[in-house]
């Protein structure tokens, strides 16, 4: 007698088949769910609108999942929520690829920061400028096609986002700015920071002239571990009774807690809670809230008992303002003004079928003293 092998056996497992429409309709279930910002929704609910539902139903490949991912993302208006992928043109991650800072002023956007030795820089852009047009569109025009074209009114929360990331522009192309500096107007054709090739050490040691102090610069390098050693270099030049300047005003892309805790533990002779966590998708699952501190613990043989300053600027974000709340927590004076106001800290998310990464703040941070990280703004730096 013959026995047939099954059928199984003889062709071979089908291959999955990826469901990117379940994709999109998971994507706005993970957001809802681990979002840990809804109060800034208008309405206190998930934004969406007819646009965005036609384009969530079209889904049907990976191009048109990232596409809805991308418009879903934006629609939070929140710089700190951003997808694993991109396409070549997808707009610049705003703060990290940005070199203006643009605020909304009565009917006008303002330019209320510039990053040093950037395009923008070199071009003279200044504190105060007006951004009058964006590819010759007028700025508050290109604002509203920015939230028409996901079908969303514009707020000023929304107006502020959209301002900076058109200033940040395409990944893929120059951007064409005009910008009013004393009643005059320029129209400038500006590189995409993408383009703009940068190699730099984690750390650079910048000896203080006259009577300034040493200034220790982390150059957007929160997320190498490698700032640790580099750091305890730096450190290790300075005497003991010396003031130093701790210089985070360039680490818009974050980092982690371990060089974090590294940096401050050199200025700690005890366990010191510097940041709050609030984790406010397992109160919403479990009903049960969930909190706790975050410390900061002395370093075997590394202590500086003279003094520091932590300087600070819009280019300081997530982990940066997170370093900031806590040298303010151990005591040193932290300057500088307004720094990116980045809201919580972020978690990946894998979208089910395809394994699209989403990145979602998805804990709220405070200072122990319960101020919301980023509502945390320093003064202004002293003059040596």
């Amino acid at each position: 007698m013959i026995r047939l092998l099954p059928l199984l056996l003889l062709v071979g497992a089908a291959a999955p088949v990826t469901d990117y429409a379940g994709d999109a309709r998971a994507l706005d279930r993970i957001v809802v769910e681990n979002y840990a910002y809804p109060d800034h929704w208008p309405g206190g609910v998930l934004p969406d609108s007819p646009a965005l539902t036609a384009e969530r139903a079209a889904v049907h490949d990976r191009d048109s999942l990232l596409h809805y991912a991308e418009n879903r993302i934006a629609s939070l208006a929140d710089h700190h929520a951003i997808t694993g992928a991109s396409f070549k043109d997808s707009w610049a991650i705003v703060p990290t690829y940005a070199d203006l800072w643009i605020v909304r002023r009565g009917d006008g956007y303002v330019v209320d920061a510039v990053k040093p030795d950037t395009p923008a820089a070199a071009a003279g852009v200044a504190v105060g400028d007006r951004l009058n047009a964006i590819g010759g569109v007028r700025t508050a025009q290109a604002v509203a096609d920015f939230w028409q074209a996901i079908g969303l009114a514009v707020t000023p929360e929304r107006a502020d986002y959209a301002a900076r990331v058109l200033a940040a522009g395409r990944r893929d192309r120059a951007r064409v700015l005009t910008i009013t500096h004393d009643g005059v107007a320029r129209t400038l054709t500006l590189p995409s920071l993408y383009a703009v090739a940068r190699d730099a050490p984690p750390v650079r040691v910048v000896d203080g002239a006259g009577k300034a102090p040493t200034r220790i610069v982390i150059d957007n390098s929160l997320g190498d571990q490698a700032t640790i050693a580099a750091f305890d270099a730096a450190m290790a030049r300075i005497a003991p009774n010396d003031t130093v300047i701790v210089d985070v005003s360039n680490t818009p892309s974050g980092g982690n807690t371990s060089v974090a805790r590294a940096i401050m533990g050199w200025f700690v002779r005890m366990p010191t809670g510097y940041q709050v966590h609030n984790l406010p998708a397992e109160e919403r699952e479990t009903g049960i809230a969930r909190q706790w501190v975050e410390q900061v613990l002395p370093r075997r043989g590394k202590f500086h008992p003279g003094k520091v300053i932590v300087r600070v600027g819009r280019w300081t974000g997530s982990m940066g303002e997170g370093i900031a709340i806590g040298f303010r927590e151990i005591g040193a004076e932290v300057c500088g003004g307004p720094m990116a106001q980045l809201r919580g800290a972020v978690y990946d998310f894998s979208l089910p079928s395809s394994g699209m990464v989403v990145k979602l703040p998805a804990e709220r941070l405070t200072a122990p003293d319960g101020a919301p990280r980023e509502a945390f703004i320093p003064g202004e730096c002293p003059v040596f």
